[in-house]
Formats: C-alpha cells, sequence, structure tokens
C-alpha cells in the first residue's frame, strides 16, 4: 500500500484512516465533513497537520475516482486513495483497517511528531467540526485511545419500531456506564461518558498501537478486539462524549457483524413483537465491584489466600492467587478472570426488565457513595 502513497508531510499529526468498498455514493458526505475540521474556536486546523488515508478495497464503482476527484476540491486537506484486491479469505474489513493503521502508524514515526494519533472513520459517517480537535484534546489529557460518540439517524414512519428499540438499547448502554463509573471509578474515563469504541470513530496514538502489537485481525468486530487489546495492556480508553460522529443507519453494511447488522436483528424483533435481552444489570453492578476490590489487591500485589474475593468468583483462593501472579497486567488479570470464574457469568435479561432496574441501581449506588465507606458499597451490591 505505502508504495501507491507519496511521503508524509513533517508537519502531520493525525492520520484519518478509512476503509472504502463500493463507497462512491457515500464518500463524498465523509470527505467534505473531514475538510471542514476546525478547532475548538471554529477556526480551521493548520495546512497539512493531519492527512486522510482512504483504502479503496475489492471495488466495483467509482471509489477511488471520487477520492481524486475530492482531492480536488478540497485542495487545503491532505487526501490520498489506494487501490487494493485483497483474496477472498482476506477479504475483509479487518484486513483493510489493520493495512491503513500500518500504514497510518508508519508514516507518523517517520515525521516523529510527539503524542501522533491514528482515528479511524467509515465512509458512511460524516465526524463533527471538531472531531479531531475533541480527540486531539483527550490524548493531551493523557488518554491512550479514544472513543467517540456516534449516532445514527433512522426516520421514516415504517422505521418507528427500530429507532424506539434503537433509542431503548442506547438508554441501557449509557444507563450502565453510569453505574459503572459510581461502582469502580476509572481515572482516565470519568463521567460524563459514553459506552462506544467502534471503527467508525476510535483513535489512538502511535505508541498504543505498537504497543498492543496492532489491530487484531479479525473478520469482524476488529474495533472491540482492539479495545480488548488495549484493556489488557492497562492503556487508558476514553470514551469522550466531546468526539462524535454521525453514521448511516443502513442495513445492508459491509461487515458481517456490525451496526447494520444489529440494525437488520431490532427490525426483525420488532416485526416479530420480540425484546431483546441484556446482561443483567444486577450481576453487572456485582462483577464491577469485585473488580474494583481485585484492583485494589492487585496494586498492592496483596491477595493472599484472599476467600471472600475468591469466594464472589467462585474460584479457589489457590487459584485466585495463581492467577495474581501470572498476569502481566490487571487487564490480562481481568480479562482471564472473566473467562474462568464460575460467578462472572452475566445472565441475559429482557430490556424492559433492566432499563427498570438501572435507574433505581444509579440511584441506590449515588446514595452509598455519598454516605457509606468502600465495604459498605461493596456489600450493597453483592446479593
Amino acid at each position: 500500500m505505502h508504495r501507491q502513497l507519496p511521503p508524509p508531510r513533517a508537519e502531520l499529526r493525525a492520520c484519518v484512516i478509512i476503509p472504502a468498498k463500493d463507497e462512491a455514493l457515500n464518500l463524498p458526505a465523509t470527505l467534505a465533513a473531514l475538510a471542514a475540521q476546525t478547532d475548538g474556536h471554529g477556526q480551521a486546523l493548520p495546512a497539512g497537520c493531519f492527512e486522510v488515508l482512504v483504502l479503496a478495497n475489492n471495488c466495483t464503482d467509482a471509489t477511488a475516482a471520487v477520492v481524486r476527484q475530492h482531492a480536488r476540491l478540497f485542495p487545503q486537506v491532505v487526501l490520498h486513495v489506494a487501490e487494493l484486491c485483497l483474496p477472498p479469505a482476506r477479504a475483509h474489513v479487518g484486513r483493510a483497517r489493520r493495512l491503513l493503521m500500518d500504514e497510518a502508524c508508519a508514516r507518523l514515526e517517520q515525521v516523529g511528531a510527539p503524542g501522533a494519533i491514528i482515528a479511524s472513520t467509515d465512509a458512511d459517517t460524516c465526524v463533527a467540526p471538531t472531531w479531531l480537535a475533541a480527540i486531539e484534546a483527550e490524548i493531551a489529557a493523557g488518554a491512550d485511545a479514544v472513543g467517540g460518540r456516534i449516532h445514527s439517524e433512522i426516520s421514516g414512519e415504517e422505521l418507528l419500531p427500530l429507532r424506539r428499540l434503537q433509542t431503548r438499547d442506547t438508554a441501557y448502554r449509557l444507563l450502565c456506564a453510569r453505574l459503572e463509573s459510581l461502582l469502580d471509578p476509572n481515572r482516565a474515563d470519568p463521567w460524563p461518558r459514553h459506552h462506544q469504541h467502534f471503527g467508525a470513530s476510535l483513535a489512538l496514538t502511535t505508541r498504543a498501537y505498537r504497543r498492543v502489537g496492532g489491530l487484531p485481525e479479525v473478520r469482524f468486530l476488529e474495533d472491540e478486539a482492539l479495545c480488548q487489546a488495549l484493556r489488557r495492556h492497562d492503556l487508558r480508553v476514553r470514551h469522550s462524549p466531546h468526539v462524535q460522529v454521525l453514521t448511516s443507519a443502513r442495513r445492508e453494511g459491509r461487515v458481517e457483524v456490525g451496526l447494520s447488522w444489529q440494525l437488520r436483528e431490532w427490525l426483525n424483533m420488532s416485526r416479530q413483537y420480540r425484546e431483546p435481552h441484556v446482561e443483567c444489570p444486577r450481576q453487572l453492578a456485582a462483577l464491577w465491584q469485585v473488580r474494583r476490590q481485585l484492583r485494589a489487591y492487585w496494586g498492592r500485589r496483596a491477595v493472599q489466600r484472599n476467600h471472600a474475593l475468591a469466594t464472589r468468583l467462585g474460584l479457589a483462593a489457590s487459584a485466585l492467587q495463581a492467577q495474581v501472579q501470572q498476569a502481566a497486567s490487571f487487564g490480562e488479570l481481568w480479562d482471564n478472570i472473566v473467562a474462568t470464574a464460575p460467578n462472572a457469568t452475566v445472565a441475559l435479561v429482557p430490556l424492559s426488565r433492566a432499563l427498570r432496574e438501572l435507574p433505581l441501581l444509579i440511584k441506590s449506588a449515588q446514595a452509598v457513595r455519598r454516605t457509606a465507606s468502600v465495604p459498605q458499597l461493596l456489600a450493597q451490591f453483592s446479593g
């Protein structure tokens, strides 16, 4: 891919990457939004401080031609396109995004800019005018990676049931994020925050990218796999409400599992009068409290035959102690606990039930947080 691109400019500090397969219709709006980037005061960003890399992979339309046309329309933006035909076994978004991120990382490292940023978006997504500036602000504040808030526009009377389901699911996710922030506060990701870290708006430093060995090359949910790798290395992932994008609500997407797949699932559920099931909030609350307690012990490496904590996880005290001693990071320890501890499994419940429970759990957590000690807070959600 790098053979198709000119050398990076010396002033480069961020690379925006866009995988694109047959996206000639959607790319004009996407590229126009990137051309309109400003700082927090509405001033245009310095020329050459960022570039846009588009990979037109396995296209049968004019995707690459559209990018070249817009490079002429927006000369103030450094815009490059490369064309590849990936073999069938590797013709998926994980491979395309990996190639782009690898290239972006190499170009930024070549320039040597401190705190350089790889920022991912999608070809059917319009970023907010301050998208890049807000990402840079979060990185400057200490984040290693930044997930942006992704909005989708569902219109039309026939899609009202779908919009209701999406709204209710979003409410559940945001309420869970609020409850988690109360029960297991994260200084790197304080409230207000959200729940999304997906390819339509996901950025990280070159240092973080190298630390985790790059983007996992999986057929779908490669963004989720990358965030899991970041957490396993105890890197700081910020879910910033200031970083925002608007993505299409198309139900025929380019990946096997993603937003378009989820929208189709919700639409089918609404037509069949079925209710989605989600993770039980009360069990999540208990698990987050265990995680908080385990992190405190991890910080002191003091989990020595901790029978109470092991019992809550359904593990023998010796097994828990062994996992603590073997893990290289807390994120790795927690991933291993979730994968092996019998009591780390969370049941699914109807979405309506979860939405009734969450405000009560949040209210209770807020009250206990104001008046109680940590042991009391743990006990509140251990039942």
